[in-house]
């Protein structure tokens, strides 16, 4: 009698299901051995895949200062790092969009450094093992002790190798690495999968693509799941970019729209474009000139976090509700 006095119920909406707990237990180890369908991957706060919503009641949340600033709304937790202390109504995001990646350590060995501009890289890497992400995720690579940072993967997991764009920091420890000393040969860690801005599969309808300059990888992984697994959304990619000279990839989106004829590119240069080809000015303005009511969209937007702040702003405003904006902001660490 005692131990079912101190059993707490938690209401798992949308799913309108209850499960009960006992005080303190940890909310993720509770979904799961309630077998209630939850995404989750690294299991540690770093990936942001296992994010929920306390929509009442009282938890214990230990992962705030793990969320990265965009993902950090009030009333959001990660249910690997978030202990339940009395009875509550925990919102889980899209039950029928469930993945499943458990984070793994990699050993890759890098297979090519090829110029894609003036400032960007693109990595090459042969895994030792196979690693399952889904298309727009992450992974920690480390190159050396002291060089470690996270970078989107612009491929697919079936590839059989990872594809990475490192923009060259002026004066970056990471990036001048990248830049000056990695040689093909060289041996890499990879530690992922992470991030929680994936593609959502069963979504049938238009996508709203939004890349600031190396945010074109996980976009082209994005796209590269939509058409190798024969969605048919709509999609208006906006690519944006300072000047002409940083504009790369076009060879990649041109392939992938015949292949998807329902997706339009629109390149946006801050300054200096060509008229015949590009537009000038902001990606935000673009948007608000092309496009009506997104009620039924979903949008996607990497980049920079100035950029995915304005487009996620303009995203909402036109009607794309929070939960499906999915913003992957790529936050300076260690240059």
């Amino acid at each position: 009698m005692h131990l079912a006095a101190r059993v707490m119920e938690v209401l798992v909406q949308p799913l309108n299901r209850v499960i009960r707990v006992e005080p303190g237990a940890n909310l993720l180890e509770a979904l799961k051995a309630a077998q209630v369908p939850m995404s989750y991957s690294c299991m540690a706060g770093r990936c942001g895949t296992c994010r929920c919503k306390v929509l009442e009641g009282e938890v214990l949340d230990g992962g705030k200062e793990l969320q990265r600033p965009l993902e950090g709304a009030e009333g959001f937790v990660l249910a690997c790092q978030t202990h339940v202390t009395g009875p509550c109504t925990i919102e889980i995001p899209e039950p029928d969009e469930i993945v499943v990646h458990p984070a793994r350590i990699v050993k890759a060995t890098v297979v090519a450094v090829e110029e894609l501009t003036h400032d960007i890289r693109r990595v090459v890497l042969r895994p030792a093992k196979p690693i399952e992400f889904s298309p727009g995720q992450y992974a920690q690579l480390q190159f050396t002790p002291d060089h470690i940072r996270p970078y989107s993967m612009a491929g697919l997991c079936d590839d059989g190798q990872l594809e990475f764009h490192v923009r060259l920091v002026p004066e970056g420890r990471v990036s001048g690495y990248v830049a000056r000393e990695l040689q093909p040969g060289d041996a890499v860690r990879v530690s992922g999968p992470l991030g929680s801005a994936y593609l959502r599969r069963r979504h049938e309808g238009p996508m709203l693509c939004v890349a600031g300059g190396t945010g074109l990888a996980p976009i082209l992984s994005i796209l590269r799941g939509t058409v190798g697994g024969g969605m048919r959304n709509p999609i208006h990619l906006y690519l944006g970019v300072r000047t002409p000279k940083d504009v790369y990839g076009l060879d990649w989106l041109d392939e992938l729209a015949r292949d998807h004829p329902a997706l339009k590119l629109h390149v946006v240069v801050s300054s200096g474009g060509d008229p015949a080809t590009q537009r000038c000015g902001l990606v935000t303005d673009a948007i608000e000139q092309d496009l009506g009511e997104l009620d039924d969209w979903r949008a996607y937007l990497c980049g920079s976090p100035p950029m995915v702040e304005a487009a996620a702003l303009v995203a909402r405003r036109k009607g794309i509700a929070p939960e499906r904006i999915h913003a992957d902001a790529f936050y300076p660490q260690g240059t």
